[in-house]
């Protein structure tokens, strides 16, 4: 059964029956990975990235930077459905921000041997036939580049960048940076014309080291530039002087989470925090909009639309982050500037003036209406592939893209993505489940398992491992709605505190209005393997231990899921532990009456090369268990991730330390092309499974907490299980 199949309660079933006045919405078409551009014979393991992005006049080919490999990369997009590996150019450099101006795409690279020491190039390329046709010596280490609306010049931020490891990165640190101008006559960069635009002594923070961080120029000529590090933005006229200059100034922040604890609460406050803006873009000749990033002292979580003069039109505040945690995104593990808002993107598609804003820590894109600058308007939030870095709007073609650069391979997880986004009638596919509108807001994420309520029909409990070790709860989500809502959240506790050492892996209810969680232990951190029994306030009442016939054949992988049959518990144990054949892994049983235990094996799939197979849920609805097996790959290398059942028959548990039975399984349901769905790329953790009262059948993926992942929680019915 594919989701095209799927009963309407799915958000994708509902796109294929949506009203003849559906409204215009965004979804994500395609990906692609930046491997995928390395020609035949290299070193495919290697880092890379896809950081700034830019797309041809033509809107058929992006145009990306990748600073670990030094080239610009090429992607047709011809087709937006399916993007097509073009190829790199090497640079000679680390290249930082293209532009494209007719046949020619104009590329800053950093050639620098130190921060002390920074040197950097404009390189210009022949698009067609990706050769470098020309070099301009720029005198300084470049970061952001900008097109004239006329094609008549490139300004360049020359950030000399400080070196955070010197004297605790503290400004400031010499040389200090400038802005260039470079006019261009017939297409090309006029390079004896280079005018030198100096900003030293304008910002009241290390006023003598400017850091320019990011440029746009508008439809007069006129450029605006942040000094991010300097909390500064500067308007310079199209004289190539400055015309004006005014500090970011601060924020007040509300409803906030301000630490890093594995708990998310949103019920803090911050006073007089520095915007330090990163990325800039003009709305229109009056106009322009910061993400304020932050990076020294700073870092508001928010956006800032400014009149040229310096007046502050609208401050987003800490509403987009609330936005983003609502979808299970915020990145409590990250850093300390959270949903870090870094790029922004001004186009009108149509009749109607959009912006996006994109969350680097958070791997979300936020897309407003804008047609009242003054207000804009919270439409969509796109889901990305991993910090996403740099924003491109195609508007005549109703397309949209995001470059991604984190390419995290070397630990076995996804590598960078350039994604691919189209603007038609329909419904927003993600995000797929939410805690929007809750009061007050309900923040999670890294969902471990899942349990239907036995009574009624869409109303399903979900389960949060480790990831937010100080925050264990049980959510209550309602599955009726689309997007799916997360409408409660209880604290498991103990003496009435939130429980610590816990690992919740799996979840079940006891038919008394209570819980039975399974936690999955981890003795070298001194998280018991473990069963808890709850009532409904969430209050432990009962613990119970691993008996040692089962702790002394212990590895790390344990408990992934409980489900209850009459008296008995049965426990999905992931992987092999040291008792076990390779191959296979022990499903336990415990008698909650008798108090004793006993278990069967579960034959794995036999895993691809280097990968490893393991069971991630178990729940048992009329005369069969439904387990959840997968590998540990993700993305393209993902091979494995299905459902399979056994006969309850068959579950006869047999005495610990003898020979156990093994069971046979049989094949429901294949969730890898489900996965694919939304066409990103195929997340490595399908963690939860259920059958509801109605019969249909819930799968939700465990996001990681957003810690080295993009964030996605992919949540989805395979429709009626029979």
């Amino acid at each position: 059964m594919t989701l095209r199949r799927l009963c309407l309660t799915s958000t994708l079933a509902l796109a294929s029956a949506m009203p003849a006045s559906a409204e215009m919405v965004f979804n994500r078409i395609a990906s692609f990975a930046t491997p995928d551009n390395m020609a035949e014979g290299e070193d495919r393991a290697r880092a890379s990235s896809a950081e700034i992005i830019t797309v041809t006049e033509d809107g058929n080919t992006l145009v990306y930077s990748d600073s670990p490999l030094g080239v610009i990369g090429f992607v047709d997009i011809t087709d937006a459905k399916a993007p097509k590996p073009l190829g790199n150019v090497d640079v000679g450099g680390e290249p930082t921000t293209t532009v494209v101006i007719g046949d020619l795409a104009f590329a800053g690279v950093n050639t620098s041997e130190s921060k002390a020491n920074p040197s950097g190039k404009l390189v210009t390329l022949d698009i067609a036939t990706g050769k470098v046709v020309a070099e301009c010596d720029l005198g300084g280490q470049p970061d952001s580049v900008a097109k004239a609306k006329d094609g008549s010049f490139l300004a360049i931020a020359i950030e000399n960048e400080r070196d955070e490891e010197v004297n605790e990165g503290a400004m400031p640190q010499m040389p200090a940076g400038f802005m260039v101008k470079l006019p261009l006559k017939d297409g090309a960069v006029d390079c004896a014309g280079l005018q030198k635009i100096d900003m030293v002594g304008l910002a009241a923070i290390a006023g003598d080291d400017p850091e320019p961080e990011f440029v746009s120029i508008n439809e007069a000529g006129e450029i605006v530039v942040t000094l991010q590090e300097n909390n500064e933005i500067v308007v310079i006229g199209a004289d190539g002087k400055v015309a004006t200059h005014f500090s970011a100034g601060t924020v007040d922040l509300e409803g906030i989470d301000t630490k890093k604890d594995g708990k998310l609460d949103f019920t803090s406050s911050k006073e007089g925090v520095l915007r330090e803006p990163d990325a800039v873009k003009w709305i229109d000749g009056e106009h322009f909009v910061t993400a304020n990033e932050g990076d020294l002292d700073g870092g508001s979580r928010s956006f800032t639309i400014w009149k040229k003069d310096g007046t502050v039109v609208y401050e987003s505040g800490a509403s987009l982050e609330r936005a983003i945690a609502a979808i299970g995104h915020y990145p409590d593990q990250r850093n300390k500037k959270d949903v870090e808002l870094e790029s922004v993107e001004v186009a009108t598609y149509g009749d109607k003036r959009m912006l996006f804003v994109a969350s680097e820590r958070a791997s979300v894109v936020g897309v407003y209406d804008l047609t009242d600058v003054a207000n804009p308007v919270l439409k969509q939030l796109l889901p990305s592939g991993i910090s996403p870095e740099g924003l491109v709007s195609i508007p005549q073609r109703n397309l949209f893209a995001t470059a991604n650069e984190v390419d995290l391979r070397e630990d076995g997880l996804a590598p960078a993505h350039v994604m691919v986004y189209e603007l038609a009638e329909g419904v927003a596919a993600y995000p797929m489940l939410t805690s929007a509108g809750s009061d007050p807001l309900i923040g999670w994420g890294a969902l471990s398992g899942l349990a239907a309520d036995p009574t009624e029909a869409g109303k399903l409990y979900a389960v949060s491992d480790s990831v937010y070790g100080a925050m264990p709860r049980i959510y209550t989500i309602d599955a009726t709605q689309t997007p799916a809502k997360i409408v409660s959240a209880i604290e498991v506790t103990r003496g009435g505190d939130a429980a610590q050492l816990l690992d919740i892996e799996g979840i079940a209810v006891d038919g008394e209005g209570g819980f039975w969680l399974a936690s999955e232990g981890r003795s070298d951190k001194l998280v018991p393997h473990a069963i808890y029994h709850v009532d409904a306030e969430g209050k432990i009442i009962e613990q119970i231990a691993l008996p040692e016939a089962l702790l002394d054949n212990e590895i790390r992988y344990g408990f992934e899921g409980v489900a209850v049959s009459a008296d008995t518990l049965w426990l999905a144990i992931q992987r092999e532990w040291q008792d076990d054949p390779k191959g296979m892994v022990k499903l336990l049983a415990y008698d909650t009456k008798e108090k004793t235990w006993g278990a069967v094996r579960y034959p794995l799939d036999a895993p691809a090369e280097g990968a490893w197979m393991g069971l991630s849920e178990i729940t048992i609805n009329g005369d069969f268990a439904y387990i959840v097996e997968r590998d540990n790959q993700i993305a393209s290398a993902a091979v494995t991730k299905k459902l399979y059942k056994v006969a309850l028959a068959d579950l006869k548990a047999a005495e610990l330390g003898g020979a156990l039975p093994v069971v046979t399984k049989e094949l429901v349901h294949d969730l890898l092309p489900d996965l694919g769905a939304l066409h990103g790329y195929a997340m490595d953790k399908v963690e939860g499974f259920a059958i509801d009262a109605g019969g249909i059948g819930w799968v939700v993926t465990d996001n990681d907490g957003v810690d080295d992942s993009s964030g996605e929680t992919l949540f989805w019915s395979i429709g009626a299980v029979k």
